[in-house]
């Protein structure tokens, strides 16, 4: 039975680098069913993400690296493939605002989102049932000031525990520390409640209110060491007028938060992403 495959390429860019992979690939017996490609003219590095297909029984990951490692050799690439049918092992934060979570397990278990939920961790204990209903292990684990590294302790520990692969903050109200953020830059994906950057803070809605905004915004986002300043994968805006109070706002930005996060978490799944220094590269 043929199996599919996704293939990431990072490198300097220079002429013929798509000639190049697309003569390995043909000599590896990997055909190229979608291709996409970008260069940046500014740092001219160059970008591909190709879906392959194997029309044979039995494909050696093991095998091919190292085939296309050595034909590819010049161009110092970084670059990764991948089962497509993977689903990586996610763990979901929290606080005590579940619309995302709630959006997310949704998503999950009608097949939007191909990922494993290995688990929930929260600050607060108001969404345990949800695990429960799913039947996915839920963690307390309060933060307080004097707590924090401890706290932050548990976490690794169960995230090692659970051989995480990706952590969304879904509305997840602390802030993680600079070591976790780098040691995990890339894998975690956080909403943050306005379009960035803007109205940081408790209470994004009453600050958009007394401001008057015409548009309201939510921006999923890398997480790094800078607060909120992790580079952008996707971003939504819709109109607001005067007449609408701060709950008004405050529904019409969840319906935006859930989308949005939802939206980058499959982006990263779909392994469309690629960090290219504060920025991203995605293809649709």
């Amino acid at each position: 039975m043929s199996k599919e495959y996704i293939l990431r390429v990072q490198c300097p860019d220079k002429y013929g680098i798509v000639a190049k992979v697309s003569t390995t690939l043909n000599k590896a017996n990997l055909f190229i069913l979608d291709s996409a490609h970008y260069g940046d003219p500014e740092n001219k590095t160059f970008f591909m993400r190709a879906k392959l297909i194997y029309p044979k029984k039995v494909f050696n990951i093991d095998d091919f690296s190292k085939f296309f490692s050595k034909e590819c050799k010049s161009l110092k690439m970084e670059w990764s493939i991948e089962d497509i049918d993977y689903k990586p092992n996610t763990a979901i934060f929290v606080s005590k605002y579940g619309h995302c979570l709630q959006d997310l397990m949704y998503r999950v278990d009608s097949g939007i989102l191909p990922m494993n939920v290995s688990c929930i961790i929260s600050n607060h204990k108001d969404h345990q049932k949800i695990a429960s209903w799913h039947n996915i292990p839920f963690f307390h684990i309060p933060v307080i000031k004097d707590n924090k590294n401890k706290s932050e302790k548990e976490i690794r520990k169960i995230l090692k525990e659970y051989n995480i692969d990706l952590l969304i903050l879904a509305r997840y109200m602390q802030i993680l520390s600079n070591k976790m953020s780098h040691d995990f830059f890339g894998k975690i994906i956080n909403i943050h409640h306005s379009f960035l950057p803007s109205f940081k803070g408790a209470k994004p809605y009453h600050q958009a209110y007394e401001k008057g905004v015409k548009i309201l915004g939510a921006t999923a986002h890398y997480v790094s060491s800078k607060l909120d300043e992790g580079p952008i994968i996707d971003q939504s805006v819709e109109r607001v007028d005067h007449a609408m109070t701060p709950k008004d706002l405050e529904l019409i930005g969840r319906d935006l938060e859930s989308i949005t996060l939802a939206r980058a978490v499959k982006y990263h799944i779909e392994r469309r992403i690629f960090i290219n220094n504060s920025k991203t590269v995605i293809f649709n």
